[in-house]
């Protein structure tokens, strides 16, 4: 059956985990979202399209401070989120289209919910339960973000809904059918969207009728110069993390957990992207171009429904800030290391090489086929749950 909005379901549940996160952060501490009078705008939602003859809306959350976030149940995707810079003036601060049909037909998953397996899967194969399943392969010998036809390149159904805290929820469900993309069991899956006074937050819930994996995570590409003026080499990045799972030359992690002191994998102090991006005598930014790779997050003697400091980015000439927690144990970097000038998005915008970058909270990718990786599998009578939280703000 569908899920609900429920207690556990509410943002005050999403604003305790943040309070204990914020109790026990070794470096900054988890943002605690404020309390806002958030609504969905009077003249959402409108059409976007239509897929195989459903149609695809396209939903606005505005708060008071004039932040703006448009997502369309095509995919899930986030299609624009407007912030101001230290002048108070908006802009545009995420790749995608103008309309549906660039989103159609290529998007390198804008925006976009991926799953039912975010990341990675080794040849397209796993065994679970001493059965082996074969799944989409869509990356070189890899399947990626969850086959040919992802929850990125689904329509959702959507329902605007206030939660037990009087909050405005866009809520997002699909349900998976047992067999989709190779993949067993029939999941159910909700997603819902909450802007606050300075954050978007992303809880995602899901139910199986078998035993399977799941690992869900939202693709937004980021550029915080504000409508794709610049590339974000020029960025400043904090990831809280000590390690990453390094990865094969078709970018599988090999099952080791590498640190990343003395590399050019350490962010655990501000740094620009650019900096050491291009680094190519090193392995691991060589397979993956630039960055590209799982982060193992801090966690230690947290509990893992406890939102965690993952990432801070600042874009230092607009002074936009970034802060992103998670409940996940892992963050996928990703330095936009594959745009190469060839999509032209909104408003005319050129997507240049390294023009936009990803920070994708998630599980260890091919976790199915690493036993050392925490685990990804769902079973019926459990509920997969995950949050996200992004904090938008200006750097002093």
């Amino acid at each position: 059956m569908p899920l609900a909005l429920g207690p556990r379901s509410a943002s005050a549940v999403v604003t305790a985990s943040l309070l204990a996160g914020c109790a026990t952060a070794s470096r900054t501490p988890a943002p605690l979202p404020r309390r806002s009078d958030v609504i969905v705008v009077p003249h959402s939602p409108w059409t976007f399209g239509t897929v195989a003859g459903q149609t695809v809306q396209l939903f606005t959350l505005k708060n008071a401070k004039g932040i703006e976030v448009q997502v369309t149940n095509y995919g899930g995707i986030i299609t624009s989120i407007k912030t101001p810079d230290r002048a108070g003036r908006l802009a545009d601060i995420v790749l995608g289209y103008d309309s549906l049909a660039g989103y159609l037909r290529d998007s390198p998953y804008f925006g976009a919910i991926v799953g039912r397996y975010a990341n990675r899967i080794a040849r397209g194969k796993f065994t679970l339960d001493g059965k082996t399943y074969t799944l989409a392969v869509n990356n070189g010998p890899n399947s990626l973000h969850g086959g040919v036809r992802g929850f990125d390149k689904v329509v959702w159904t959507a329902e605007a809904l206030k939660d037990h805290d009087g909050q405005d929820n866009l809520v997002l469900r699909y349900t998976s059918p047992d067999g989709e993309e190779g993949y067993p069991g029939t999941v159910h899956v909700q997603v819902v969207y909450t802007l606050t006074d300075d954050a978007l937050m992303v809880v995602y819930e899901a139910t199986t009728d078998k035993a399977t994996p799941i690992n869900l995570s939202q693709h937004t590409y980021w550029n915080l110069a504000g409508d794709a003026q610049r590339d974000v080499l020029g960025h400043i990045v904090t990831i809280n993390a000590d390690s990453i799972t390094p990865v094969d030359s078709t970018l599988i992690p090999t099952g080791e957990i590498a640190p990343v002191e003395g590399t050019p994998f350490d962010f655990r102090a501000p740094t620009a992207i650019g900096a050491r991006v291009d680094q190519r005598q090193n392995t691991q930014i060589r397979y993956g171009n630039g960055y590209d790779h799982n982060f193992v997050l801090k966690r230690k003697a947290v509990p893992s429904d406890t939102l965690r400091l993952a990432a801070q980015v600042v874009e230092p000439y607009s002074g936009r800030l970034l802060v992103v927690s998670t409940t996940e144990p892992g963050l996928q970097f990703y330095s936009g290391n594959f745009l190469d000038g060839s999509i032209t998005g909104k408003d005319g915008a050129v997507y240049h090489f390294r023009y936009g970058m990803a920070l994708e909270t998630q599980h260890y990718p091919d976790s199915p086929n690493q036993p050392n990786f925490p685990s990804t599998i769902l079973r019926p009578g459990q509920e997969y749950r995950s949050i996200t939280v992004y904090m938008f703000g200006v750097a002093p």
